[in-house]
């Protein structure tokens, strides 16, 4: 492994792509120096991003991610005897159930560092759809399973009822099996914030564990807390390392030249080139590394997609040559050392496309990472980045504004169960075995008798410099983001916008900040299906099934509040086979759109 120091601030190389692009970088450089951008936030001066002294007071109030790495350097003995005491507590598997901010480092590191021998495996359950619950726990022995809920405000609706399911499975499975087990607390732990956020969570006085973060980090600045420590834990991660990795970056971030500044320097250009055009920041990882982008994805449009401006970031897109893409793009190249690097089906490996992609103008950033345990240092940088951005952008890279808005609308739909069924709840069309529902701008215009014609009329709503968003709201599986890729490379082949796809409810939490706050330039595509295999969730009136459609409902009625063109598309009872013949429709639909 390699030494922290050297480690840490992980090559960064930039390509502006143009003169115009490289004198505006030079000019945001030169203003970050003079009006010392780096010595402010290192000092915690909220006057860094506004001049309101109420504004100022709850940044201020969220600026704990810069201490985190110091902090929990400390704590680094207790967590990894939390590790090791539940290894031998008997517990084979771990499940932490978290929504944004609380499930995104977890998976990240899960994914990157799961296969460490003798180490419990995590999985990160953060969807409602009741097929995926069921996928994530229902093959492991609830009496040797380590629940984690991890929820920052402690009333995450999704989190809270992904306990509720798994109190009910360790309360029957101890009962049928005359376990001597007290109470189903004893396999559970928290992660969240001190009072009122710990007394929200149901039998927090029951619970085997508790973590307490500090109140002062923000859910997607809160990597390298509890967070992600307790999951790093039980995976058997060096803990030391990674945060060694971190304080290093974190120490360089602090440097006034943006030349030595890896945070800066990021953060000055993502931000100057969103300004000036090219918003849609697209991640082109090596595959060891490429949960990454999922994690950045949130920070990125949580933090920059509010008061009608943001970077989008386009996680998982796959590359192609230079005649795809628009002007509006910014490509990412994150390297892991000793990879064979992304597939790209071109014939043409990544990094010669991205040769090709800087030679047409398009501005290319390389991050090379020589470990893994180099994500800790990666973590710092894109937060510091993020802070950086915001304040080239002039927005509070804090706050979402907009998060609650698809949460009010779902619970509304929710205490409507079982009444008259809502406006718009007609089909626009059917076929293929697809329902297609739309907005109200398509409801009240001349409509198509079929499916192809309404993706037709919905394909004319894109624009020019927007992005289609695809909105799954089913549950995940390898062969579905295969689906889900399959139509948007179809998608950005044909119109030469930019692609992101998310998984409902967990993008709420993520981009959904972005789509109703952010420029008001997306396109959505909203994806159901039917749940033929239903799950109740305890102590509530509704069922996941029931849930994750509240959600979906919701989500579509706040994007129609804002003006956004949103059609839904019904999949049916066997989500594989509706993707299948989407992708068909599609497919015809843009040949003649």
């Amino acid at each position: 492994m390699t030494d922290p120091a050297s480690a840490a601030s992980a090559a960064l190389d930039f390509r502006p792509g143009s003169a115009a692009a490289e004198a505006a970088l030079a000019e945001a450089a030169a203003r970050a120096v003079e009006q010392r951008w780096a010595e402010r936030l290192a000092s915690r001066d909220a006057s860094l991003w506004s001049d309101d002294p109420t504004v100022q007071a709850a940044i201020a109030a969220r600026l704990g991610w810069l201490d985190a790495p110091a902090t929990f350097a400390e704590r680094t003995i207790a967590l990894e005897a939390f590790g090791e005491g539940t290894r031998e507590a008997g517990f084979t598997a771990a499940v932490l159930g978290g929504m944004g901010g609380s499930s995104l480092a977890p998976d990240v590191l899960a994914s990157v560092f799961g296969a460490i021998p003798d180490w419990l495996p995590v999985r990160v359950l953060d969807s409602t759809d009741p097929a995926a619950v069921a996928a994530a726990v229902d093959d492991l022995d609830p009496l040797r399973t380590l629940f984690i809920v991890s929820t920052k405000s402690g009333t995450t609706a999704e989190t809270l009822a992904l306990q509720a399911d798994a109190w009910a499975r360790i309360d029957r499975a101890r009962h049928e099996r005359h376990a001597r087990i007290g109470s189903p607390g004893e396999l559970m732990v928290a992660i969240t914030d001190p009072e009122p956020s710990l007394r929200a969570i149901p039998h927090h006085d029951e619970l085997r564990e508790v973590f307490l973060n500090p109140p002062d980090v923000g859910g997607r600045y809160s990597a390298l807390t509890y967070v992600g420590l307790v999951p790093g834990s039980l995976l058997g991660i060096d803990l030391d390392a990674l945060l060694a990795r971190a304080m290093v970056m974190l120490a360089d971030c602090a440097d006034p030249d943006p030349a030595r500044n890896p945070g800066l320097a990021l953060g000055l250009a993502i931000g100057t080139l969103a300004r000036e055009g090219r918003d849609k920041l697209t991640f082109v990882a090596d595959p060891e590394i490429v949960i990454f982008g999922a994690w950045a994805e949130q920070l990125l449009a949580e933090s920059t997609g509010k008061h009608g401006v943001g970077i989008v970031p386009v996680d998982r897109e796959p590359l192609a040559a230079p005649e795809a893409y628009g002007g509006d793009r910014v490509f990412v190249r994150l390297a892991l050392d000793g990879s064979a690097g992304p597939a790209t089906g071109t014939g043409e490996t990544a990094d010669r496309l991205l040769e090709r992609l800087a030679a047409a103008g398009h501005p290319v950033i390389r991050i090379a990472l020589n470990d893994p345990i180099d994500l800790g240092a990666e973590f710092v940088r894109w937060e510091v980045a993020t802070a950086f951005a915001g304040a080239v952008l002039g927005i509070d890279p804090f706050d979402q504004p907009n998060v609650e808005e698809s949460k009010r609308s779902a619970r509304a739909v929710l205490a409507d169960l079982g009444r008259a069924a809502a406006p718009g709840s007609e089909p626009l069309a059917r076929g293929d075995g697809l329902t297609v529902y739309g907005d109200t701008a398509l409801r009240l215009s001349a409509g198509s008798p079929d499916v192809a014609g309404e993706l037709r009329r919905h394909l004319a709503r894109l624009r020019p410099t927007g992005y289609a968003a695809l909105q799954a709201y089913i549950a995940p599986s390898d062969g579905r983001t295969a689906a889900l890729t399959r139509l948007r490379v179809l998608l950005r082949d044909r119109t030469r916008r930019a692609t992101t796809v998310g998984y409902g409810p967990r993008f709420l939490h993520s981009t959904g900040q972005l789509h109703k706050g952010g420029a008001p330039i997306g396109w959505f595509l909203q994806l159901t299906a039917d749940h033929p295999a239903d799950r109740p969730i305890p102590g509530q009136p509704y069922t996941f099934g029931q849930l994750i459609d509240a959600q979906a409902a919701g989500d579509m009625q706040a994007l129609e509040a804002h003006d956004l063109p949103i059609l839904r598309v019904h999949l049916g009872p066997d989500p594989d086979a509706g993707l299948a013949a989407l992708e068909r429709v599609l497919d015809a639909a843009l040949a003649t759109a």
